[in-house]
């Protein structure tokens, strides 16, 4: 990846898959293997050893990463995932909307 579209504390909207059309934060971004973790989705089950802390062990729920092709940046003025352009102004580079040209912050 070159250049990226989504970064962390993004809100994205995930476009195919079992998690299609819904939305989420973006927690953590891995560039070199292009995936992305977004709060409460895709969320898998994983086994904790019983500790003291847990005596009785069990399951916990945590995110499991999800490729960044799959996710588009969420506009809160289109309500939906939306291909971004990058617009200079005052010398600094922001992104905006292509659909309506809102300018999302970061």
């Amino acid at each position: 990846m070159s250049v990226a579209t989504i970064k962390k504390n993004d809100t994205v909207a995930v476009r195919t898959g079992v998690e299609a059309g819904k939305t989420g934060k973006v927690l953590q971004v891995d560039r070199s293997k292009g995936r992305a973790l977004v709060e409460g989705l895709r969320l898998v089950k994983k086994a904790q050893r019983k500790t003291e802390d847990r005596p009785q062990g069990g399951f916990a729920e945590k995110e499991a990463p999800i490729a960044v092709s799959n996710l588009a940046l969420y506009c809160p003025e289109c309500k939906q995932g939306v291909r971004i352009r990058r617009a200079r102004e005052a010398g600094k580079t922001t992104r905006r909307c292509k659909r309506c040209g809102h300018a999302f912050e970061g």
